[in-house]
């Protein structure tokens, strides 16, 4: 089976690159051949077509890479073309971003009348827009693999996709990798590292997009009712310095760690008691997973996919994204016991999500696909 798989952008920071890294290692071992197309790929350069014309600013740059890539594969053969951007003409997409005009809606209810207007206007998320919807409205799209119901719901609704061609598939998580044992491998010496007590409850998060992943109204949730507790931010972000500012006005930038982007994010799972992700908008992010796989209770909102693994009290909480006291309650409720208690559920939950089951559900998909 030849498969021609189009992304972007690839960096060893962003969750949905990381998806695709690990799903092409599986997909290969399932003697799946997969061709690439990139506009920037950093890692194993084999198996990628580069598709990177001129641009200047992000229509340009979207818009172009969609043409190339076009123009690419009509130059090759592919039994099947599955697109993770918003392309028409693919046989498949992978929703792995979600959906722009939910996250748009999402976005609005947090911001003030003038920045909703902003928003409104702004050329990119009009052209984003337009590019969603003319590739769900494409003849030629036969499936839609949808990381989470959540976002199999906002499709159907939004577009009137029929139910036939939505597919569930979650994300797959190396089990070997991410797992309980970082816990003894690392925590001691990240703790110590960064002034740390072992005994202290420690709160992670991880991922880029500050502002939509919920750092600022995390770190005023923290600042509620955490005494003791730290914070640890991984992930490379420009507003950085404004959450820092933030942490020093309400008095705990103590107890607030920023350690930047990580190409290894395990050893920050070993050193916490639990993670956070309190975002306006996430379809299913893998951060969350490997939190789950590692151990580690999740607290997360209602706005994201991963809220359907969370059993409130078992192996997480979910809030709403916007609600700071619950937030704070919630993260005032895990105590290093309960973490534990509640992470070694979630690990069990995470177990049945390996690689190789979905790299199975993929390639079932992707068969039915094929002629008889």
């Amino acid at each position: 089976m030849r498969l021609a798989l189009v992304r972007q952008r690839y960096n060893p920071y962003g969750g949905a690159e990381r998806f695709i890294e690990r799903a092409l290692a599986s997909l290969r071992d399932q003697g799946v051949a997969v061709t690439v197309f990139a506009r920037e790929w950093t890692g194993d350069p084999s198996g990628i077509v580069r598709c990177n014309p001129f641009h200047i600013g992000r229509v340009w740059r979207d818009w172009s890479f969609a043409r190339a890539v076009r123009r690419e594969l009509a130059r090759r053969s592919f039994d099947l073309v599955q697109s993770h951007e918003r392309i028409a003409g693919c046989d498949i997409y992978r929703a792995g971003d979600g959906v722009h005009a939910q996250w748009l809606q999402n976005r609005r209810a947090a911001l003030r009348p003038v920045a909703r207007l902003g928003l409104a206007l702004n050329p990119y998320h009009r052209y984003v827009l337009a590019a969603e919807r003319r590739l769900f409205e494409s003849p030629g799209l036969r499936a839609v693999i949808c990381n989470s119901r959540m976002v199999r719901e906002e499709i159907r609704t939004r577009f009137g996709t029929p139910e036939a061609k939505l597919h569930v598939i979650y994300n797959g998580i190396d089990l070997a990798a991410f797992h309980p044992g970082l816990r003894d491998a690392h925590r001691r010496l990240v703790r110590e590292k960064l002034g740390i007590p072992q005994d202290a409850v420690v709160h992670l998060f991880v991922g880029a997009g500050f502002e939509r992943k919920g750092v600022f109204r995390l770190i005023e949730a923290f600042a509620r009712g955490t005494r003791g507790a730290h914070l640890i931010v991984v992930g490379r972000d420009k507003q950085q310095a404004r959450a820092e500012r933030l942490a020093r006005s309400l008095g705990i930038a103590p107890a607030v760690h920023f350690v930047g982007g990580q190409v290894d994010v395990r050893p920050w799972y070993g050193t916490a008691d639990s993670f956070v992700l309190p975002t306006l908008y996430d379809p299913f992010p893998n951060a969350a997973l490997e939190a789950m796989a590692c151990g580690l209770p999740v607290t997360t909102t209602f706005q994201c996919g991963t809220a359907e693994l969370i059993e409130p009290g078992a192996n997480g909480f979910v809030v709403d994204a916007l609600a700071l006291d619950a937030l704070a309650a919630a993260l005032g409720r895990l105590d290093s016991a309960t973490a534990r208690a509640m992470g070694q559920r979630a690990r069990q939950c995470a177990e049945g999500l390996s690689l190789e089951s979905m790299a199975q559900r993929l390639i079932a998909l992707y068969r039915s696909l094929l002629p008889g």
